[in-house]
């Protein structure tokens, strides 16, 4: 039993590793290919695995009711279309740890609209993790001066990162429905199938066969990172986590997510660590703690 979980927190630390290396990895790829080509090369591949998963696991692909077509197709739109083109977009113009600090208060905007929404208890510690972590964000976006938000100093890439924010909650909280009747791995499988479509001819009329052609070893290197061991593979393990420890013991890691992008980012793409940086990210991984704790 200790060698099962002491292997299960493993998978867990390497799934949160390969995670926090998709900002890295995104970043490469945004400075030399269209967001929508990279958005689409990841995800074909992820989809292929993903459905060859479901296959090994029930011995035929996943099947879909009717009534689960247009929830599925949902979180296709958010959760890979939306997100996808925010994510590489953003990413074009704003350093990866950056990127990954602003998207860490998911957690807590997904707390805010379940209350709100599901009726989840919201308590006084929940409110003030929420406005750390909101404080710590504009921190971030605004390298230290909160006031700049007011006077319209922000990157636009910090909004395509605020839209990954929004098109993530809006993934969650429709899953939160549709895994009521699709298992989770199905339901991650079949999202990244219609993402996948979705994404075709945005990234064909984006220069799609000419992305391909002109593509560099390091940009397939990426596009394989990002499809196969960041999408498909780590999902796989942080559900597997999920059915030995629960989803509440498995969620505290995604915090870590931050700490590996920012880390990665200086040690693979020298980007710096600003004081901003640190303490903005710091309050905002204690707020989510704070939203999220027990």
């Amino acid at each position: 039993m200790k060698q099962s979980l002491s292997y299960t927190y493993f998978l867990l630390v390497v799934s949160m590793l390969l995670w926090g290396g998709t900002w890295v990895a995104g970043r490469v790829l945004a400075q030399s290919m269209h967001p929508m080509s990279a958005a689409f090369l990841r995800f074909a591949l992820a989809s292929v695995i993903l459905l060859f998963m479901c296959w090994r696991a029930d011995g035929h692909l996943p099947r879909l009711k009717a009534n689960q077509v247009l929830p599925v197709a949902f979180l296709g739109g958010t959760g890979v279309f939306a997100y996808s083109y925010f994510f590489f977009t953003g990413l074009q113009t704003i350093a990866a740890g950056r990127a990954a600090l602003i998207v860490a208060c998911i957690p807590v905007c997904i707390a805010v609209l379940s209350a709100i929404l599901y009726r989840e208890r919201f308590g006084p510690l929940r409110v003030v993790g929420t406005l750390i972590s909101l404080v710590g964000v504009s921190v971030v976006i605004a390298d230290g001066n909160p006031l700049a938000l007011l006077a319209g100093g922000v990157n636009p890439g910090d909004y395509m990162i605020l839209g990954c924010v929004a098109s993530w909650t809006a993934y969650t909280l429709g899953g939160r429905s549709v895994m009521k009747t699709l298992p989770p791995l199905n339901s991650v499988a079949w999202s990244s199938f219609m993402g996948t479509l979705m994404l075709l001819p945005a990234a064909l009329s984006g220069g799609l066969a000419g992305d391909v052609t002109a593509a560099r070893p390091v940009d397939w290197l990426c596009v394989i990172f990002l499809g196969f061991l960041a999408t498909a593979l780590a999902y796989f393990w942080y559900y597997r986590a999920i059915s030995v420890i629960g989803a509440s013991r498995a969620g505290i890691f995604i915090n870590t997510v931050p700490v590996f992008a920012v880390v990665l980012g200086f040690l693979l793409l020298g980007e710096p660590i600003h004081l901003s940086l640190a303490l903005g990210g710091l309050m905002v991984i204690s707020g989510v703690y704070l939203t999220n704790r027990p």
